[in-house]
């Protein structure tokens, strides 16, 4: 069954701050970057409890998972929870920023 993949307003904002930041340092291969992390996400449409649970899981009622992208040590996650047939993406995280605190969570959740 194919779900459907919406960003929240902050993911949004997040996946837009992480492509100008690449195309500052790596102008070049941004455009690359963000057309593989959006064919990333939209994997999710297949089978979004393939992914494991996100290190945030348990701080709200909400499933949340993670989808990691990218070659270790720099992995992007995109932190996610399934809503019927719908995956919502709340944030997207790079690799050096610190888990989402249960606030944040909730703010994401709560601007759609």
């Amino acid at each position: 069954m194919p779900y459907r993949v919406v960003l929240q307003r902050l993911a949004v904002r997040d996946l837009d701050e992480a492509y100008r930041y690449a195309a500052r340092h790596a102008p070049l291969t941004a455009g690359r970057w963000l057309d593989r992390f959006q064919a990333a996400l939209a994997t999710l449409a297949d089978d979004p409890q393939r992914q494991p649970h996100a290190r945030e899981n348990g701080k709200v009622e909400a499933e949340l998972r993670e989808h990691p992208f990218g070659r270790r040590p720099n992995v992007d996650r995109s932190i996610f929870f399934v809503d019927g047939t719908t995956v919502r993406v709340l944030r997207i995280r790079r690799a050096q920023r610190r888990a989402l605190t249960k606030r944040q969570i909730e703010e994401a959740d709560e601007n759609g």
